[in-house]
């Protein structure tokens, strides 16, 4: 069998894994309940928290994670994939959760299962930064979708002054996009600075 073959096969294994709607089962299985109806209606792992508190929500980010993570980290570290079929096998989860056929090609918002397929391209690397990025915004500002979108922008900055792996750089750019066009309503939010988180950070002793 061909490598492009091999590579494709990869690129459609990794699609069909973050295609698969894990929070959506958790929330029919587990909670009884259809999780698009909570929150911004997306089925994704936030409305499992909304659903069922924090330690489902968590259990829903793994799984969410582990479905980016898995794939790419085998057609990473064991298929020893390289250049654009590793970049292609990376966003294919990304883009199975957004536009999961299960579901009528609609999906989530993608943060989870964008965390675990960098995870399975630079192991800690990009996860570390983007988690510290995305939870300084998220603090800063009030609107999930410009923490996101700065969280990227951050991300950008480091991959550029100290990780410009061609790779990383074409994920990240293709993910932006994704990611930017799966919050666009969000965006309809001017961008302001939550004061209320700050005021409750400075009332604790």
């Amino acid at each position: 069998m061909s490598a492009a073959i091999l590579s494709f096969l990869w690129i459609a294994v990794s699609f069909l894994c973050g295609s698969l709607p894990l929070s959506y089962w958790l929330g029919r299985l587990a909670l009884h309940t259809d999780i698009r109806q909570y929150g911004d209606g997306n089925p994704g792992a936030a409305n499992v928290w909304r659903a069922g508190g924090k330690w489902w929500g968590l259990l829903a980010i793994l799984l969410d994670g582990l479905k980016g993570l898995i794939p790419v980290a085998f057609a990473n570290f064991a298929a020893g994939l390289e250049g654009g079929w590793l970049a292609a096998v990376t966003l294919a989860p990304m883009f199975g959760h957004a536009f999961s056929p299960f579901l009528g090609f609609r999906g989530g918002k993608t943060l989870a299962v964008t965390f675990g397929a960098w995870a399975g391209l630079t192991l800690y690397v990009v996860p570390t930064i983007l988690g510290l990025s995305f939870a300084f915004w998220l603090l800063v500002l009030s609107a999930e979708a410009w923490a996101v979108l700065m969280g990227m922008l951050t991300l950008l900055v480091c991959l550029l002054f100290w990780f410009p792996n061609p790779v990383w750089m074409a994920v990240w750019l293709v993910s932006f996009g994704l990611l930017m066009w799966k919050h666009w309503t969000g965006f309809q939010q001017k961008p302001r600075l939550s004061k209320a988180r700050f005021n409750k950070l400075a009332r604790r002793p």
